[in-house]
């Protein structure tokens, strides 16, 4: 019977939480990691047996790693909470008496493009998760759809340079937001050590949220159906080795957003998704499949959810420099892909 143990836990786990929010498939990893090291760890971590301890351990890092995105956008998430219960009061009434609802201001309009762009890829994962996972979760498999992931995000860059300038001229605009809010916590601050720095953490969160809004902003012209687009486009995320975010990040930039604005709204839209599935599995954890790793679960989605959490920093940091593209995470999962798909057919 199958085990799973602490190290494997640990590894595992910490390895979901940072290929889950970078563009190189979390499941991907999942999959390839237990057949490249092999014995134990290929029976043990084998994701597409239909019953299996490791369903239990996926459902928990899930968990993890979706409240390690809640907490990291917990500001944005209480403002778009909050716009989407203001949103069910409006209704219009036409003259004609007929009544139709529609969301009023960039939050209720975002709150309404995660709702909406969550549906087509929920529907897909309760009618084809077990289909796929079983099917197409074996190793060959999973490192070429790793390679096709690279394509994808090199062919997103691809598209994005034509609108290099746009994005440049963004950048220069946020940046110039920032320096202006710099300037006023500076301009507020110079009243005493204590009082600067206090101004200061004002100021700096004062600009988050301003640099938030205006992606935001930029995000909701989309409209409800490229929501609904960007977010069908995460089915494709069902095949281990496509990422989620990677997947969103370059349908968004062929709608025309910037790198960054596309990265947002797949952290933003893949938050719920990722917990749904969670939620949705989590019989698997407190049922028979369950029974003896609930300690190594534990272990591992605390690791997760740290490892999510940093690597979401890292990321949104590194995206909000223009001049750094999506090449690096394509090169390597060419490399990752191919290297694995050869290993693993030769062995």
């Amino acid at each position: 019977m199958s085990h799973l143990n602490y190290a494997e836990a640990g590894v595992v786990g910490l390895l979901q939480g940072i290929t889950e929010l970078f563009p190189i498939s979390s499941l991907g990893h999942a999959v390839l990691i237990p057949a490249i090291v092999g014995g134990q760890w290929a029976q043990d971590l084998d994701v597409s047996k239909p019953e299996s301890p490791y369903l239990a351990f996926i459902v928990g890092l899930h968990v993890a790693t979706a409240l390690a995105m809640i907490i990291y956008f917990w500001r944005d998430w209480i403002r778009i909470i909050r716009a989407f219960f203001a949103s069910l009061g409006h209704v219009i009434s036409p003259a004609a008496g007929t009544r139709r609802f529609q969301p009023q201001g960039v939050d209720q309009t975002l709150a309404w493009m995660i709702i909406v762009g969550t549906i087509p890829v929920g529907l897909a994962g309760v009618a084809l998760e077990h289909t796929f996972r079983t099917i197409f979760s074996k190793p060959l498999l999973t490192a070429a759809f790793l390679f096709v992931n690279g394509l994808i995000l090199l062919g997103g860059e691809r598209l994005r340079r034509r609108g290099a300038d746009e994005a440049a001229r963004q950048l220069a605009a946020d940046q110039q937001l920032v320096a202006e809010r710099q300037r006023a916590g500076v301009a507020v601050g110079g009243y005493g050590g204590g009082g600067r720095h206090s101004s200061g953490q004002r100021a700096v969160k004062q600009e988050h949220a301003s640099l938030a809004m205006a992606a935001d902003e930029r995000v909701t012209r989309l409209g409800l159906l490229n929501a609904i687009v960007l977010g069908a486009s995460q089915i494709l995320a069902l095949l281990p080795g496509i990422s989620r975010d990677g997947i969103v990040m370059v349908t968004g930039m062929a709608r025309g957003l910037s790198r960054q604005d596309a990265a947002r709204f797949s952290f933003l839209l893949s938050a719920p998704v990722i917990f749904a599935a969670g939620v949705l599995k989590i019989s698997d954890l407190t049922g028979p499949l369950g029974n003896g790793i609930r300690g190594q679960v534990l272990f591992g989605s605390v690791l997760c959810g740290i490892g999510a959490y940093l690597a979401l920093r890292f990321l949104v940091r590194y995206l909000s420099d223009a001049s750094r593209t999506l090449i690096p995470f394509a090169i390597y999962c060419l490399a990752a892909g191919a290297g694995s798909f050869i290993y693993l057919a030769v062995r």
